[in-house]
């Protein structure tokens, strides 16, 4: 895919950049900077494409993302509304040695493992996404002590997952920028009916073993896993809103319970049950 630039300049009077924004839902921005990412998703879901990985994300997401790491927006494609709050920086926002400073030492070691991507969880998310939210009401001297603290929450955390996104090179094309741009949408609007290998691989002009090889390289991850994925999303939604669990599964193109059970749990690490349960 062709991978854009994307220009970052710091807050006037400040040494790096708070967003808080409602994003653009039909924009696709396959994009980079050379700023590390701190992300949390106040309002809505969707898709996680980040260098070579590939997931879905719920409401509260929470991410750190290494530098010149290709990644798509989170809004696009969002049915619902989106509401992120971004940190953007470069390591030597405070200097040249900032990450010297031997009080920084763990802070540093967050740095080099955001070049994997990581993923929060639990208390440490909770935690740092309402200092996020806080930020944007904050004078620049607050925000500043506001982020050292977040960066020293997140480096001392043990909760967390690497999402390993390097390792993939990508191509400047448009047209593989359309390509998948295509197979993203038809997997949105088909996801609850039976998807056929070979119509996707015809709307991508491949053959299906070329298209299952394509889809891989640039994903590393199966088709048949990111349909399951994206039905997996769909169900979370379904299940907060207190449908059946019966009713749930048939909605989102799985055609039996246990194959649904099965597929969720691979995903989420819970089963129907117990997920509805927790968000009880």
């Amino acid at each position: 895919m062709k991978t854009e630039y994307e220009n970052i300049t710091p807050d006037r009077g400040s040494s790096f950049r708070v967003l808080h924004w409602y994003a653009d839902h039909d924009r696709f921005f396959w994009h980079q900077h050379p700023e590390y990412e701190i992300v949390y998703i106040h309002k809505g879901s969707g898709k996680r494409h980040i260098g070579q990985h590939l997931s879905y994300f719920e409401e509260g997401a929470l991410m750190f993302i290494g530098p010149n790491v290709p990644h798509l927006n989170f809004g696009y494609g969002a049915e619902d509304k989106h509401e992120e709050i971004v940190i953007q920086l470069r390591a030597d926002f405070l200097g040249e040695h900032f990450l010297q400073s031997p009080e920084l030492q763990d802070v540093k070691r967050l740095f080099e493992r955001s070049k994997q991507g990581i993923s929060f969880y639990g208390d440490t998310r909770s935690q740092v996404a309402n200092q996020m939210c806080q930020l944007p009401q904050l004078n620049h001297f607050e925000r500043l002590i506001q982020l050292l603290t977040i960066l020293q929450s997140l480096a001392i955390s043990k909760e967390y997952t690497l999402l390993n996104i390097s390792g993939l090179s990508y191509e400047n094309s448009h047209r593989q920028e359309a390509r998948i741009r295509q197979v993203y949408a038809y997997v949105e609007q088909n996801y609850q009916n039976e998807i056929d290998l070979k119509t996707i691989a015809d709307l991508a002009s491949l053959t299906v073993p070329s298209f299952c090889r394509y889809f891989k390289k640039i994903t590393q991850m199966t088709f048949t896993d990111f349909v399951n994925e994206y039905r997996i999303q769909q169900s979370c939604k379904m299940l907060m809103q207190n449908q059946s669990i019966t009713d749930v599964c048939y909605h989102n193109g799985f055609n039996n319970l246990s194959h649904f059970t099965k597929t969720f749990r691979k995903v989420t690490g819970k089963t129907p049950r117990d997920y509805r349960k927790e968000i009880a």
